[in-house]
Order: C-alpha cells, then structure tokens, then sequence
C-alpha cells in the first residue's frame, strides 16, 4: 500500500546543492570541493550524534568549511563563512520539484519536510525556493538534537503527525537517509540525482525515481 504521508530530505533532494559550486570555486579553484565538503559535513553531522556533541548544521557546516580550507591551504575569512550560509539559505529548486509537488498533492497524499538544517530566523529555504506552501509541516533534527539517520528523528515525524512509521514514505537522494527512515519502519524512495544511486548492500528503497515528477508517478499507479 502506498504511504499517506510523504516525507522530503530538503537539501540535494528538493533545492539544489550544485547553485553554490561557484562558491567553492571561487575559494579553492574548484567546483569539486563542493563534494568534499558536503561529504565531511555528513560524517562530522553523523560523528557528533554518535558522540553526543549536537551542534546545528550551519555551525558545523562552517567548521567543516574550515576544515577543509586548512586541508587545501586556503585561508578563510569570516565573510566567506557567512557567504556560505548565506547561500545554502537561498538555493534553487530542482526543475521537476514544483510539478511532482503539485501532483502528489493533487493525488492526497500529506507532504512535509525533515531536513538536518536548522530552523531559520527569517526566511526559510523552502520560502526563498516558493515551496513552503506544498508543506504542512517543515521539520528540523534540530528539536531532537541528532542528524539524520538517528531514528529518533523520524519517530519525531510520527508523533508531530499522528502518524504509524508505516504511514510514511522518506523521499531522499541519500541512501543513509532512507536507510534511518527504513530502519524505524518508513518505505523509502530514492531520488537519483547526479551523484546518488541506490547502494547494492541491505535494504533496498522502496521505490527509485529519477524525479519527482517519476515518483508522483509512480505513487499514482499504486492502488490506495
């Protein structure tokens, strides 16, 4: 049976990371340290749940920053760090985002959001992106003080919707995220964008979709 409610990794999945590359180029000489820097900020996110050292994405992900300009031999100033999160604040949409949106909702299934970044004080990214208004709840780690895939963050969901695990379907281009969401009794489907394909180790997502527009499809033909 397909889910009821459909839950959305937010960054990579549904705003497009890749906006900010010039960034990295502009400080390191290369779009590639994007990926570097992403990839540490989801160790060190991981690192610091399994320690109990919770600091907020942003922070972290400035740290992480700094870290690998110290790898590289790059000096960074304060101003590049807010450049940074001034930027993850204000990121695209992917261009299937709205459409496949458009149709879940159209279909009745309940959409929210659980990102690892925290609330925003102004504008969320969602808002900055005009998705906000497909959500009925935007949610963050940040009430739980632990990064996904710790599954106290996806029990969060459950209880902030009244909702079974059963009840909820995690969209995401990361496999660790599906694999948390899996773990608690979610199904899953993965988005494969550039860079993410599903991993041929343990469980598998429920569904993989090159976009939204492919999974809305594939949800609609699903008997309800």
């Amino acid at each position: 049976m397909p889910p009821s409610v459909v839950v959305f990794d937010v960054n990579e999945t549904l705003l497009d990371i890749g906006s900010i590359a010039p960034l990295f180029a502009d400080l390191f000489g290369s779009e590639g340290v994007l990926r570097e820097w992403f990839g540490q900020l989801i160790t060190y996110s991981m690192t610091v749940t399994l320690t109990g050292e919770y600091v907020d994405f942003s922070t972290l992900g400035q740290g992480v920053l700094r870290m690998v300009a110290d790898i590289h031999g790059v000096d960074i100033t304060e101003n590049d760090a807010a450049s940074l999160k001034s930027a993850m604040l204000t990121m695209p949409a992917h261009p299937d985002v709205a459409a496949g949106l458009t149709e879940l909702r159209a279909n009745g299934f309940r959409l929210v959001t659980l990102t690892n970044s925290p609330p925003s004080e102004g504008a969320s990214p969602l808002e900055n992106a005009g998705l906000a208004g497909f959500f009925e709840q935007q949610l963050t780690v940040d009430f739980c003080r632990a990064f996904k895939p710790a599954p106290a963050v996806y029990r969060h969901v459950c209880e902030v919707l009244d909702v079974a695990p059963g009840d909820c379907m995690m969209v995401a281009a990361h496999v660790w995220d599906l694999l948390g969401a899996q773990h608690v009794g979610f199904s899953s489907a993965l988005i494969t964008r550039p860079g993410n394909r599903p991993l041929p180790v343990g469980d598998q997502p429920t569904l993989v979709a090159r976009d939204l527009r492919e999974l809305a499809g594939k949800l609609a033909s699903r008997p309800r």
